[in-house]
């Protein structure tokens, strides 16, 4: 998995960081996660193929996360798209998009296969080959809702010399992967565990924003391998972080250490912030694997302990 960051800043774009936009590839798909305004000249400068897009995922209907959608969708048609595009957002988005499409005179050449984002529990929304998503409620002014991106479990890995050894057909290795065991010619039975390796730890990844701190949060995102959640303000503006239901630097930083993750990425920077290092710094008293959302810059998602 590897997240690049198209967007970074909350509410006003400056001249540094643009409105909320990430896009996730996993396993060469690449995911859209929210959609702000200048995403699709995000998408250029950062050399990532439209066309590989086929899931959108919108957190919550304000403009800051939704305002590029209208434009891409457009470009996306004008390319020549035909392929259906799977779109994910508040339930009530779709007859707001339906209008906006009617009243610009837009005609898209693809269909817009629509989920709604609903309910107050996690829910599964997509499933396919390579991963699951689920989407779960966060507390904000309107419906919002976070992501949770995480691999399947992989198959094992099969020793090489293994097979030789025991002259093992071809035919039999997708089941030893499984976890099968194999029984020889001579009816012995070699287990599974002296054949294989256990697969590497799945990868996943989460997206929260907008929210404000509740306890539940942490449990929506166990264990997961990198965290990014949105850090508005930073401590000394909690008062302002709860009028206006957004999570100040130690409330990700908390939810972070609550979920056992494997690292923090903090963003949707109040535009009050030209520097991002003292939030970082401020965070990392919490949770130390705590780094800052950069435009334009791609993270790995690894098991391993990265320094980005």
């Amino acid at each position: 998995m590897k997240l690049t960051i198209l967007g970074s800043s909350s509410a006003l774009p400056t001249s540094e960081r643009f409105p909320s936009a990430h896009v996730l590839n996993a396993h060469e798909r690449l995911y859209l996660i929210d959609c702000g305004e200048g995403t699709q000249m995000q998408l250029r400068r950062s050399r990532l193929q439209f066309g590989k897009i086929n899931h959108i995922f919108i957190s919550h209907l304000h403009g800051d996360h939704v305002f590029g959608l209208y434009g891409l969708l457009s470009t996306l048609s004008l390319m020549g798209r035909k392929a259906p595009l799977c779109l994910y957002a508040p339930q009530n988005y779709d007859s707001i998009l339906k209008s906006h499409l009617a009243d610009f005179d837009i005609h898209l050449n693809f269909e817009i296969e629509f989920t709604p984002l609903q309910g107050k529990e996690p829910r599964l929304i997509l499933d396919d080959k390579h991963l699951t998503v689920t989407s779960f409620p966060l507390i904000h002014r309107v419906p919002s809702y976070g992501f949770l991106f995480r691999e399947k479990t992989r198959d094992r890995n099969i020793l090489k010399e293994k097979i030789a050894q025991y002259n093992i057909p071809v035919q039999r290795i997708p089941a030893i992967k499984k976890g099968e065991d194999f029984i020889t010619e001579e009816g012995l039975k070699i287990a599974n565990e002296e054949l294989t390796l256990p697969p590497d730890k799945a990868l996943s990844y989460a997206y929260c924003s907008d929210t404000r701190f509740f306890p539940r949060l942490p449990d929506f995102v166990k264990q997961v391998t990198m965290l990014y959640h949105e850090a508005t303000f930073d401590m000394e503006k909690n008062e302002l972080a709860a009028v206006t239901f957004h999570s100040t630097t130690t409330d990700a930083a908390n939810i972070a250490l609550k979920a056992e993750a494997g690292s923090l990425l903090i963003g949707h920077f109040s535009s009050r912030y030209r520097n991002t290092d003292s939030l970082v710094e401020e965070a990392r008293t919490v949770f130390p694997r705590t780094f800052a959302a950069v435009d334009g810059k791609s993270y790995e998602i690894t098991n391993d302990l990265i320094d980005y």
